[in-house]
């Protein structure tokens, strides 16, 4: 990372009272590349507690998406002990893993990964339909947790018919549909313009303020670090820096002072005139 956040001056404290959602300790993971090993972690040992809306930055290479993945269990550390919930799970199989993504943490993608031929609707079942829910249930929670994000109405799209923000929103009501008490999201602005970007942090802030959702994201940009209450800097493998966010944003604040956008994503200037050029001017 090449900024520190402006506002992260002060060492992060410890939540009174209460167990960590997630602890690590001493994590380490290595990737064997035939006659090379990449030290992706070295050492890493985390706390972070239930409620608390964390900040993961780093530079290209620093580890914080081979961070981001442990947390999500998606991959296992080579050494080191991960509990998530009070449970330790650095040892667990990929099935066991499985069952544990389905039932406890969201994860939200930056590319999306919405299925191109699936509606908004279908796209958010389909964690429901690896957890097992039954049909008429499946869609209750999806239906919820597309209006949970804003886009009850647009249920029935397709990903083409959609915007890329509102592509966003189908990714987290996904992330959201099996009530996890832990979101986690690799770099959820990265594909997103200004105004977009500051509409995603705004459901982060108030699913994590007004819902006590514990939420971790990846950014590699100091302006959106600025909406979490804490920040972790990654490099070379190592957490170089644990701060508290202080002046934090609040999204629906800085909402406001942003040009809004049109359906294709172009600045709407209050009392612009038209467009002549794509007409006759006239004599």
């Amino acid at each position: 990372m090449a900024e520190t956040p402006r506002s992260a001056q002060l060492p992060a404290k410890t939540p009174a009272g209460g167990a960590p959602a997630i602890k690590l300790e001493n994590i380490t993971k290595t990737y064997d590349l035939g006659e090379v090993q990449v030290h992706a972690l070295r050492g890493i040992s985390l706390e972070i507690y239930p409620g608390e809306f964390v900040a993961i930055m780093g530079a290209s290479g620093s580890g914080k998406s081979t961070l981001m993945n442990i947390l999500g269990c998606l991959d296992k550390p080579t050494r080191g002990t991960y509990f998530l919930d009070g449970q330790d799970v650095s040892g667990l199989s990929k099935k066991e893993l499985a069952g544990v993504r389905s039932h406890k943490i969201g994860f939200v993608f930056q590319q999306f990964n919405l299925l191109s031929r699936t509606s908004a609707l279908e796209n958010v079942e389909l964690p429901t339909i690896y957890a097992g829910v039954r049909l008429q249930e499946r869609e209750r929670r999806a239906r919820a947790a597309l209006a949970r994000v804003g886009l009850a109405e647009r249920a029935l799209h397709f990903p083409s018919q959609l915007s890329g923000g509102q592509q966003q929103r189908v990714a987290i009501a996904r992330a959201l549909v099996n009530d996890p008490a832990i979101l986690l999201a690799d770099e959820p602005t990265g594909n997103l313009d200004s105004r977009t970007s500051v509409e995603i942090m705004d459901i982060f802030q108030k699913l994590n303020r007004d819902q006590g959702l514990t939420v971790a994201i990846v950014t590699h940009e100091p302006d959106i670090a600025q909406y979490a209450k804490r920040a972790l800097e990654f490099r070379d493998g190592k957490m170089r820096l644990d701060v508290a966010i202080q002046n934090r944003l609040i999204a629906e604040q800085v909402l406001p002072t942003l040009p809004a956008l049109d359906e294709d994503g172009i600045e709407v200037v209050a009392g612009s005139p038209p467009d002549l050029a794509s007409g006759p001017q006239g004599s």
